[in-house]
């Protein structure tokens, strides 16, 4: 008996000394959340994207919108005179509506694919601005852990998105 209580003793004993040293020699950790899809709306950088490809885009999109008024122009005319028009004319005139439905379609696909190819431009450039941000903020307030968008929850004492856009608009403010 004495050797079971003095065996659970030094048992209770070590497993005390293991905990206490396992608590001492832990350091805390220091985790934080960014939302990185408010970064990115929220960065001035994004505004200043947005801008500029609305600015880039533009002209483009003028021009298209004035081919759909003319050629919604020359459909009206073409129903409205149809019945008086020569056979002949009627189908030139057809044909040349055909033609400018075509191109129409293909300046609009064309400026579709050159904007979504400029916005990818911008975004890429946008998320690496992001990241450097992020990561100079990690290192500069010695984080262990910074964790995105795939967190299921993260208090407000983790979140440092703005202290991420702060960031930005400082980096922004100094070129």
């Amino acid at each position: 008996m004495l050797n079971r209580r003095s065996f659970s003793r030094r048992l209770l004993l070590l497993t005390f000394t293991f905990f206490l040293s396992l608590n001492a020699s832990a350091q805390e950790i220091k985790i934080g959340f960014v939302n990185s899809a408010r970064v990115l709306k929220e960065a001035p950088q994004a505004e200043r994207a947005r801008i500029k490809l609305q600015s880039e885009f533009a002209p483009r999109d003028k021009k298209i919108v004035l081919m759909q008024k003319t050629l919604k122009k020359l459909e009206d005319k073409m129903n409205r005179d149809s019945a008086v028009m020569s056979e002949i004319v009627r189908r030139k005139r057809e044909r040349k509506l055909l033609t400018m439905k075509r191109d129409l379609k293909r300046a609009r696909e064309e400026f579709n694919e050159d904007l979504n190819l400029r916005r990818n431009e911008e975004l890429n450039d946008l998320q690496q601005k992001v990241y450097e941000a992020i990561v100079s903020l990690a290192k500069e307030e010695k984080y262990d852990v910074i964790l995105g968008d795939s967190v299921m929850f993260a208090s407000k004492r983790v979140d440092i998105t703005d202290k991420v856009i702060k960031r930005l608009s400082e980096k922004r403010l100094s070129k």
